[in-house]
């Protein structure tokens, strides 16, 4: 792979990380302001659950999706200099699916009673039954605007154009926010049901239509049913439909379970959920979305050797993730305080909602891995491979989430939760690793072993750390909080340098050392 495409996967990586790790700071002031206005109570509940049916039509209509099936279909007319070709098959998925999905969304509304109590079944109360259902039948029409602002993404990231896109999930959430900021005091938890509407149709329909037309879109009015190219749409997406990958599983399976659980279970297990989302979004989804269009072009020439060491180095990269994760859950309760607690989100909450993240950061660097090893697979056009595995191993996780809820309640489904993403993220990467070849997995592994035995010892002294520094100064409030986060933060930071050199990990010194250097160079040209 020449040093070029390296650099043009940097820059489209760089505006995605801001992108994402925006759209993450936005997602967690949305879930602050949740937080407030609901706590941890049986509205929050509510409003969760209201997410399964769109989540499961978003899902069916393939909305996640299309920028990996749609782009190979797209990038290899643009290498055959064959535009308008790709314009067609534009035009003919959205208009076919299009059509589908609204109907879809039509009877799903008009079925949400019944598929609420299918889908939740824990659910006794009816006030929250009930609420659940009419903040369901509000959100349910975003989903055309997810498919249609899928599709038009996927354009623009074919064409190697990722402004527009970056914007769809900042203005997305800030609809969700100013819904319930504004319309909260009427309505309560239903006016984020309606800033759901409101993102989703501004940020990702009708900016998305701005991005693609300067992308040079051209739409036309075709439907043919028989095209080849839709054929091939339908064989690449249909897997990944009927399949349940891990987003969509830990989504479902937290909701399902959480309904059988104490009043609170469900908010409080999102809240955790969206701390680790924060972490893994900012490194894995951003890489992964941005290196996926050249992925592609590498597969569509042959070059695997490339793909695989453009993926080893990645994964190498976000396998980083492991000792960041043992710091916050070192400081769950400052986080989770910093963030959540004000309103109607007391000390209790904060204390029920701390435990369970420890559990959940667990997974943490798996749900990043994932983002880009899947598009190993999918870059290939092969989706089939990783849906069956990825629906496999969600399938025999249902008996870990069943022992974990009985035994441990809340804290035993964020456990189960966990080692269900690293079994999935494993399983693929071998497989993944034995067909195509990847002759750089042992070091991969090799270097996830190092960073896990780094990360105990690491956990062990950060927490020894806390509880001298809580014991000698009695930090408290939202200061002493912000004190105790600086010096563990320290801390941590010593350790990992101290570690990286003394047995010369290339992966931290790599990201400091260029930083050092700059740093030097400036306080030198200053004196």
């Amino acid at each position: 792979m020449t040093p070029s495409l390296y650099k043009k996967v940097g820059i489209a990586s760089l505006i995605l990380m801001i992108s994402v790790f925006l759209s993450r700071v936005l997602g967690l002031l949305r879930e602050m302001v949740i937080a407030w206005i609901g706590g941890v109570g049986p509205e929050v509940d509510a409003y969760q659950i209201a997410f399964i049916i769109p989540e499961i039509l978003n899902h069916a209509a393939g909305s996640g999706f299309l920028s990996i099936t749609f782009i190979p279909l797209f990038s290899a007319c643009l290498t055959r200099q064959d535009e308008k070709t790709g314009w067609d098959i534009f035009s003919i998925i959205l208009n076919c699916f299009g059509a589908l999905v609204l109907m879809t969304c039509c009877l799903s509304w008009i079925l949400a009673p019944d598929l609420i109590s299918f889908l939740a079944p824990g659910i006794t109360d009816d006030a929250i039954r009930t609420a659940a259902i009419r903040m369901t039948r509000i959100m349910i029409p975003a989903q055309f605007f997810f498919f249609c602002g899928g599709l038009l993404t996927a354009v623009q990231f074919a064409k190697e154009r990722f402004f527009f896109p970056a914007l769809a999930p900042l203005i997305y959430n800030i609809g969700i926010i100013l819904g319930g900021i504004f319309l909260g005091p009427w309505v309560g938890m239903e006016g984020f049901s309606w800033g759901v509407l409101a993102g989703a149709f501004v940020g990702n329909f009708l900016l998305q239509i701005k991005g693609a037309r300067s992308a040079g879109m051209v739409y036309r009015l075709k439907s043919e049913f028989r095209h080849p190219a839709l054929k091939q749409y339908v064989r690449a997406t249909l897997p990944l439909i009927l399949g349940m990958g891990m987003s969509f599983s830990t989504e479902i399976f937290l909701k399902f379970f959480g309904s059988w659980l104490p009043a609170g279970s469900i908010a409080s297990l999102n809240y955790s959920l969206r701390v680790v989302y924060m972490l893994v979004g900012v490194f894995g989804q951003a890489v992964g979305t941005a290196s996926f269009p050249y992925m592609a072009r590498l597969a569509a020439r042959g070059q695997l050797d490339d793909m695989n060491r453009l993926l080893n180095g990645t994964i190498r990269y976000l396998l980083l993730i492991i000792p960041v994760s043992v710091l916050l859950m070192a400081l769950r309760h400052e986080t989770i305080f910093l963030l959540f607690q004000r309103g109607k989100f007391d000390a209790a909450a904060a204390a029920l909602t701390s435990r369970i993240l420890l559990f959940m950061l667990i997974g943490a660097f798996a749900f990043s891995i994932q983002t880009v090893v899947v598009r190993g697979y999918y870059a290939l056009q092969n989706t089939l491979t990783p849906t069956l595995f990825s629906t496999g191993c969600a399938i025999f996780s249902i008996p870990l989430f069943m022992i974990g809820m009985r035994f441990m309640g809340v804290f035993g489904v964020s456990l189960a939760l966990s080692a269900s993403v690293v079994l999935q993220v494993g399983i693929l990467y071998v497989m993944w690793s034995r067909s195509s070849g990847n002759r750089g997995m042992n070091d991969v592994w090799q270097f996830f072993l190092k960073m896990a035995g780094l990360s105990m010892p690491l956990g062990f002294f950060l927490e020894w750390v806390r509880r001298i520094t809580i014991s000698l100064f009695g930090l408290s409030g939202v200061g002493g909080n912000l004190v105790l986060i600086l010096v563990i933060s320290l801390m941590f930071i010593l350790f990992m340098a101290a570690f990286a050199h003394i047995f010369k990990i290339s992966e931290i010194t790599g990201l400091v050392m260029p930083l050092m250097k700059r740093f030097h160079s400036r306080h030198k040209n200053a004196d």
